[in-house]
């Protein structure tokens, strides 16, 4: 009688663990309810912002969330994250991915697993016109940032005499920097861009050439979503390989857009 229970409740604890794997598999579960949840932003041209046309949150990160779920055969619905809540909100799974300009890096991988590098850029800053030549013009000032971000990590490590203004997104941000209340902002390179050519009375501000990191983007997902991870890591290495992920980055970052920026990267196994 005592083997009976036990192997019941073997039996059904694998039962319970099997159901728990299925629950945790996005790839299964996405394509059961035939939507994929994507947490993005929607205040950052070219990445993720609302077009004024058409009222849909467009963008370089959106194209890549409609591939994947094209290839899942599944709709997409987009929900707006910042820096702060986007782990939080994959975590607990109000979102499957995270496509929001995020950097991998080694303390978030700890906790989320991240597919391939699709987008690799370079933390900068935005300053008035002709006021920072070098990080020591900056040394003593305050700089805005976004809370939760790597820029926030990066540029105190930088320049740890500054002080660091943390606001909910980088608009915020640099609207302070118009108001004076901060003396530059600082991101990834491209973010800045397309926050630069939104801005009003843009010709009083520019990007100087002072990099301080390397930010490599990765798509989030739930730790141990193996097969979804590797199903998502399949479809951007096939989107390199057909050439589809360099039209996306001709698109929104080209030589027929206003950024005019360079691709100098490409989507490897690993990275």
């Amino acid at each position: 009688m005592k083997k009976l229970v036990t192997l019941f409740m073997i039996t059904a604890l694998a039962a319970i663990t099997a159901k728990a794997a299925l629950a945790n598999d996005t790839l299964v579960d996405a394509k059961k309810k035939g939507v994929l949840v994507a947490g993005v932003k929607d205040s950052l041209p070219p990445f993720g912002y609302i077009d004024e046309a058409s009222r849909r949150i467009v963008g370089y990160d959106i194209d890549f969330v409609n591939a994947i779920a094209k290839k899942m055969g599944v709709r997409v619905e987009l929900k707006p994250v910042t820096s702060a809540s986007r782990m939080p909100q994959l975590q607990e799974s109000h979102i499957d991915i995270i496509a929001a300009t995020m950097t991998k890096n080694a303390d978030r991988a700890k906790v989320i697993d991240f597919s391939h590098a699709y987008f690799l850029t370079g933390q900068k800053f935005i300053t008035k016109k002709g006021t920072v030549k070098s990080l020591k013009d900056l040394e003593g000032k305050r700089i805005g940032t976004a809370k939760g971000s790597t820029s926030e990590q990066n540029v105190a490590k930088a320049i740890p005499s500054a002080t660091i203004l943390s606001f909910d997104d980088y608009p915020q941000a640099f609207l302070a920097l118009i108001q004076g209340k901060v003396s530059a902002v600082t991101t990834d390179e491209a973010i800045l861009a397309g926050i630069l050519s939104k801005a009003p009375n843009k010709a009083q501000y520019e990007i100087p050439n002072l990099q301080i990191s390397d930010e490599p983007y990765g798509l989030g997902m739930r730790k141990g979503d193996t097969n979804f991870v590797n199903f998502v890591n399949k479809t951007l290495l096939e989107m390199e390989k057909s050439g589809e992920a360099k039209a996306i980055f001709d698109k929104w970052f080209g030589p027929h857009t206003q950024y005019h920026l360079e691709r100098t990267f490409k989507i490897t196994a690993g990275k």
